[in-house]
């Protein structure tokens, strides 16, 4: 009989990074692509908003890249720090505000591939961000920020498994969509992960409210922050050489966006 706990996924990140760290390579090839052909020049200084654990952080800077990030939640700052120190690289997460921070020295690139964004809960909220991010970013320098967008011409996705493992540890994940308000454009997800060690069974039990933005909406929020330019956009399938139109039917799309 599995233990069951109801809090906040993101306060256990050994799980969290399990389940989320498993397609890094995947990832990181994309995020490497996308530095080569629209960020301008040379790409050394990164940046990740809400970097959680650090899951690419940690690849990126292996990799030779100057990394930092910012995120709400401690524990996983911590464990993101941690993770650094460990392999010999400064501790350059720090506890902060997506919506309101400033770099100490301007971004070749910044990065939130995995539907973040969308815990910001208002248009204030995510205007805030995208100026935060125009000011980090050096001229030419890019955003590749990845979201679900809520389709206008056929029912929302709102179910998503994962299964994922790490040495004797293995974490199943279900995200589900619980109700939602489109007036208020607020989707509220039910999310467990479900943990198996040799000594527990751990079910974590979690919901959270996720800001809806359907494909217009999103291109008016762009329209609020005009340093930052739409170049690209992608699907979830990271193919540096598949970009794609976002439609009304689009759902997971990642934006390339550059400081102008």
């Amino acid at each position: 009989m599995a233990e069951v706990i109801h809090g906040k996924v993101y306060d256990y990140p050994t799980y969290y990074d399990i389940i989320f760290a498993a397609d890094w390579r995947k990832e990181i090839a994309f995020l490497e692509a996308c530095f080569d052909k629209y960020a301008g020049g040379t790409v050394q200084r990164v940046f990740e908003p809400a970097c959680g654990t650090g899951r690419l952080l940690i690849k990126l800077a292996q990799a030779g890249y100057d990394v930092s990030g910012n995120d709400l939640n401690p524990k996983a700052v911590e464990f993101c720090n941690r993770r650094l120190g460990r392999r010999g690289f400064e501790p350059t997460a720090v506890v902060g505000d997506m919506a309101d921070f400033r770099l100490p020295r301007k971004a070749d690139a910044a990065f939130n591939l995995i539907n973040s964004f969308r815990h910001l809960p208002d248009e204030d909220a995510a205007t805030a961000h995208m100026q935060c991010i125009a000011r980090a970013l050096r001229k030419g320098g890019i955003y590749l920020l990845g979201l679900h967008l809520t389709p206008t011409n056929h029912r929302i996705c709102d179910d998503e498994c994962y299964a994922a493992r790490r040495g004797n540890v293995g974490v199943e994940s279900r995200l589900w969509t619980m109700s939602v308000d489109s007036k208020a454009r607020v989707e509220m997800v039910g999310m467990t992960l479900d943990v198996t060690t040799p000594k527990r069974k751990l079910r974590l039990v979690d919901e959270m409210p996720f800001r809806m933005y359907t494909a217009r909406q999103f291109r008016q929020l762009l329209a609020r922050v005009p340093e930052l330019e739409l170049l690209e956009t992608f699907d979830f399938d990271l193919d540096i050489n598949a970009p794609i139109k976002v439609k009304g039917h689009s759902e997971d799309v990642i934006f390339v966006l550059r400081k102008v």
